[in-house]
């Protein structure tokens, strides 16, 4: 694994401790007011990447947004190095599964974006922007335009341009979800590297159990809304990880594991009560063909 301390984007990991206390969230208004997520507690260490993983509609997405300031919380507080989180700002940077590249600037320019808006002159950003680009595999399409990438090329860009910022804590709302499976697990992979070397805190959100188990250090098990925490695992696979992992036994131990917290076991409705019919039997049945 890279030394941080040899690392020209982030020299230690003494920063980045995300504290979230009983949180609760409510959306919308009046009668359609309904609770998104309710009492969400855990704690992010300095340099720990985190998964939370749930079904579709659940509040990931909304835990994410209230975390890099853009919701606010109806009770509860999010703490980032003891600070409490009143709106957005630079130390939470967020990779949505779209990018949000300027499609009329070229690939240097979007990474560097955000050091220009900070009043950085241009040859300190360009150069910033070039370690990034280096970083994330890329450097040879710093005069590219986003239309020219492929979708993976496209979330690299991104990923790149936030982290130009030196965010504190990296959130990830499902970056590689609209990505072919190939690609995905490259993207996947990039992100370890790039991880290892830059050792931010990452909140990694997806919905797919394999990607969970495989990126994460501690993953966050949520339920159907509103969203709950309902179990935390602690995953312990030795890095660097390659995909083989996920074939091994304990690999699929664990995706059992959250397949059973993610689809629990109910009571089966019988056949007499499922049909139309009335009373009958499955043996009495006929069909036609």
């Amino acid at each position: 694994m890279t030394n941080p301390a040899m690392n020209p984007v982030m020299n230690s990991v003494t920063s980045g401790k995300l504290a979230i206390d009983q949180l609760h969230i409510r959306l919308g208004r009046g009668e359609r007011a309904f609770d998104a997520v309710r009492d969400i507690s855990f704690t992010v260490e300095p340099g720990q990447l985190v998964c939370l993983l749930g079904p579709s509609g659940c509040g990931k997405s909304t835990l994410l947004g209230a975390i890099a300031g853009h919701l606010s919380s109806a009770a509860g507080s999010i703490r980032l190095d003891g600070d409490t989180v009143n709106g957005p700002h630079p130390d939470r940077g967020l990779v949505f599964q779209h990018h949000t590249l300027f499609p009329w600037k070229n690939v240097l320019d979007n990474v560097a974006f955000g050091l220009k808006m900070q009043g950085v002159k241009r040859a300190e950003r360009n150069r910033r922007a070039q370690e990034l680009l280096e970083l994330v595999g890329l450097a040879d399409f710093e005069r590219s335009y986003p239309a020219q990438l492929s979708g993976g090329m496209q979330q690299r860009v991104e990923i790149a341009r936030v982290l130009i910022n030196r965010p504190k804590v990296l959130l990830m709302d499902e970056p590689f979800g609209a990505l072919d499976a190939q690609t995905r697990l490259m993207m996947q992979q990039l992100l370890l590297q790039v991880w290892s070397s830059i050792r931010t805190s990452i909140i990694f959100i997806t919905h797919d159990i394999d990607e969970a188990l495989f990126l994460a250090d501690r993953l966050f098990v949520m339920s159907a809304h509103p969203g709950r925490i309902i179990e935390e695992l602690d995953i312990d696979f030795a890095r660097p990880r390659s995909h083989q992992l996920v074939t091994s036994a304990d690999f699929v131990a664990l995706k059992a594991r959250c397949l059973a917290l993610l689809h629990p076991q109910r009571d089966m409705l019988s056949l007499e009560r499922l049909s139309p019919l009335g009373m009958i039997h499955a043996r009495q049945l006929r069909f036609a063909i």
